[in-house]
């Protein structure tokens, strides 16, 4: 089957999904995703970030739908003609699910330990408003433990339910779901019981925004001064097959391999996550890519640089004009007694 979307068109294998197309062709044409992941079965069809306009239904019916679909639980029809960022329907919908998402979702960023790594963040960039209307109270939620491991901050949820499909995918015994209806729907576990059990760790993999953080890793470095190695190891649970977060010779955090698309590659166990945080415990592949223009990229030490020379007799910086012009004082040596001028 063959579907335009953007302008460009594609042939997909039957079943696929618009979003699905859209990621395979890349580009400013997918559309963002905060509920749907491809690794976990039934996600998507919640958030409503990933709405398209469909212009043409199929070659045997070509009247376009009324309504934004959303990509992500849509499948494609031969002849089908979308139309994602061109369609300015659908870039003012998409402004009005993110100020809707963020209508509770508290502006703690500069506490959150996903803040450089959060899909809210992206979206709130790209599809965000500069103003809000909304001028009521936030909904709040009372701090609740639920285990060793992983730290619950309820009022970050935006109720995406990809922590619930991975319990349920994963694991025997899932003890957490939704509880109540409506605005005081909440993340919790069955009669406080602790989540407790070896893959519940990839929770904070896939959660989209600084719900469900790594209690090991709390408040310790944020991501951008990390840099991240693969990394694998050995193991009789998983793959082994992760990601180490170092800074200078320790691991700070460990966590699955993700795609271009923030979507874990392999889940991998606590075991993995936890309890191997010694260098000596991984045969370290090599640095990781990402994203170009990431917050983690402005730690980037693997694009190549000029060589910069400095004359420490003349004090004048040999290498790149902007580097010349940029240069700071603290470059500049000085002898012991002397004031920098």
């Amino acid at each position: 089957m063959k579907v335009t979307i953007d302008g460009h068109e594609i042939e997909v294998e039957p079943g696929t999904t618009i979003l699905q197309a859209a990621r395979m062709i890349g580009g400013e044409s997918v559309p963002p995703a905060m509920c749907y992941y491809s690794k976990l079965k039934g996600s998507g069809g919640k958030c409503r970030c990933c709405l398209v306009e469909v212009a043409k239904g199929s070659e045997a019916d070509p009247r376009p739908m009324p309504k934004l679909m959303a990509s992500c639980v849509t499948g494609v029809m031969d002849g089908m003609e979308v139309k994602s960022i061109s369609s300015p329907r659908v870039v003012e919908a998409r402004k009005s699910v993110t100020e809707f998402l963020l209508i509770n979702h508290p502006l703690d960023c500069p506490v959150c330990d996903q803040a450089g790594e959060c899909d809210l963040q992206n979206l709130s960039y790209n599809n965000g408003k500069e103003a809000t209307r909304f001028k009521e109270e936030k909904r709040t939620f009372e701090p609740e433990n639920i285990g060793d491991k992983i730290q619950l901050h309820m009022n970050r949820c935006i109720l995406c339910y990809r922590c619930v499909m991975t319990a349920d995918q994963l694991t025997d015994g899932r003890v957490h779901g939704v509880l109540n209806r409506g605005d005081h729907s909440q993340i919790s576990t069955c009669v406080s019981a602790a989540i407790d059990n070896e893959f519940s760790g990839n929770m904070i993999d896939v959660c989209p925004v600084g719900a469900l953080t790594d209690k090991t890793f709390r408040f310790k470095s944020r991501v951008w001064f990390n840099k991240p190695f693969n990394a694998h190891r050995n193991c009789d649970k998983c793959c082994g097959k992760t990601t180490l977060w170092m800074f200078g010779d320790e691991i700070q955090r460990v966590t699955a391999r993700k795609d271009i698309y923030h979507e874990v590659e392999e889940f991998i166990c606590n075991s993995c996550r936890f309890d191997h945080k010694d260098t000596a415990d991984w045969v370290i592949e090599g640095p990781r890519k990402f994203e170009k223009f990431s917050v983690i990229n402005q730690n980037n030490y693997t694009r190549p640089l000029d060589k910069v020379v400095i004359d420490t007799e003349a004090q004048i910086l040999k290498g790149r004009e902007q580097d010349r012009v940029k240069i700071s004082m603290k470059n500049i040596p000085f002898k012991a007694g002397e004031a920098k001028k």
